[in-house]
């Protein structure tokens, strides 16, 4: 993790967020600043710094992210 990015403090706990989801790969927390009434951002556990730096390797933790976006949206409506 990069030590210093504010995604991965948030993953360690250091930076409060309001949980919607997590398990051992993905973090799913309520934007603090919110751009529309319902705004979740969905981010894997591991850093990884731009779609640019996302590898073959990453392609089932990509689609479990989606996956996990997909389900949020549906359920926050």
């Amino acid at each position: 993790m990069a030590a210093d990015c504010l995604f991965c403090r948030i993953v360690r706990g250091e930076i409060p967020a309001t949980i919607v989801e997590k398990n051992d790969e993905l973090i799913a927390f309520r934007d603090i600043n919110p751009q529309a009434p319902v705004h979740v951002l969905v981010i894997p556990k591991r850093h990884i710094g731009t779609l640019n730096d996302v590898t073959p390797a990453d392609s089932a933790l990509i689609g479990r992210l989606l996956q996990t976006a997909a389900t949020i949206a549906r359920h926050e409506g």
